[in-house]
């Protein structure tokens, strides 16, 4: 028996042979093939949108229904949604609709052996695809960390779009992230700070030391400062994919030295006139005073600083930051 004849034959009841009532009588959103999503049945949400012109494709999830709509960008670059799954405890209680996406290369999404497509303009291009896939128009799109400098690209490039903006824990410039990353690093003991130099000075970023002192001195001060860490957080450090990371931020989170480095849109920020939010952390590796002038340069923005938190503030400072953060997509 083919597949289709052993499909028909399955909805056919052996007593009477007719066919098997539905188990719900929600009507099933019959949607056109594309090759890609299985056309007529329910999916969880989840779809997958061609990128790349239609070579790739990357996962997006739906979570929740109503007016606001919320685009997630998750942060790397190279890592997952996962770590973002804070929002689904918050954002569609609130009747906020939130769609999940995993970058190419990423997670759930076409992993591709392409080091020509990890590029800042090839992901901003990846957006709108992915906007467009989704049926998403006058939406709010959120972006955390490397997310962030993804949604201040696609607000100067495609601001039309947008009803909304979120900004959580990025600064508008690569230059400022190093000057406050250094200051954080002084404030380890004087020999871990030393050794700390020295190995950075080798480039030895692999070494079982160098990522000691990441993980044990630095991670939990500036990265998530719960103990532990959310299962969400470790799956996706444990998800990640490292030849992104390492093409586009470089070897280390606190030496930039990838393809990202000399990105500086400080001058740019006057030009997103959306209705903005930016959020820091008190103990973020972006320093508040940086969050603060974002919002004070966007004609239409305000700032959010949550005392206690750092870069994964919806973790370690999770109640203020989805206050706040659901006031502002509530007003939008």
């Amino acid at each position: 028996m083919d597949r289709r004849n052993f499909l028909a034959a399955s909805m056919v009841t052996m007593a009477g042979g007719a066919a098997a009532k539905p188990a719900t009588s929600s009507p099933v959103t019959v949607t056109q093939p594309d090759g890609i999503n299985p056309p007529g049945i329910r999916t969880a949400g989840v779809k997958m949108v061609p990128v790349v012109g239609g070579k790739y494709k990357v996962w997006t999830k739906k979570i929740g229904s109503g007016p606001v709509k919320v685009l997630l960008l998750h942060g790397g670059p190279g890592f997952t949604h996962e770590y973002l799954e804070a929002m689904e405890s918050f954002l569609p209680e609130a009747g906020i609709e939130m769609y999940y996406y995993d970058q190419l290369g990423c997670g759930n999404s076409d992993q591709p052996d392409d080091p020509a497509l990890w590029t800042l303009p090839r992901y901003l291009e990846e957006v709108e695809e992915v906007r467009k896939g989704l049926g998403l128009d006058h939406f709010v799109l959120y972006g955390h960390s490397w997310g962030g400098v993804l949604a201040l690209e696609y607000a100067l490039h495609h601001q039309r779009h947008l009803r909304g903006l979120v900004i959580s824990n990025m600064t508008a410039g690569i230059q400022s992230l190093l000057a406050h990353l250094d200051t954080i690093k002084r404030q380890l003991p004087s020999a871990t700070q030393a050794r700390l130099q020295a190995l950075e000075a080798q480039q030895a970023f692999d070494t079982p030391e160098y990522q000691q002192i990441m993980m044990e001195e630095l991670y939990p001060k500036v990265i998530c400062r719960t103990t532990p860490w959310p299962d969400a957080v470790n799956r996706t450090f444990s998800h990640a994919n490292q030849k992104i990371y390492n093409q586009m931020q470089g070897k280390s989170e606190f030496v930039v030295t990838g393809n990202l480095k000399d990105w500086e849109r400080w001058d740019r920020l006057k030009d997103i006139t959306v209705r903005a939010l930016t959020i820091g952390a008190q103990y973020d590796e972006m320093n508040p005073d940086d969050i603060r002038k974002m919002a004070r340069l966007m004609p239409n923005a305000q700032a959010v600083i949550c005392e206690g938190g750092s870069h994964l503030c919806m973790w370690d400072a999770q109640a203020y930051y989805f206050e706040q953060l659901l006031k502002f997509l509530k007003s939008v």
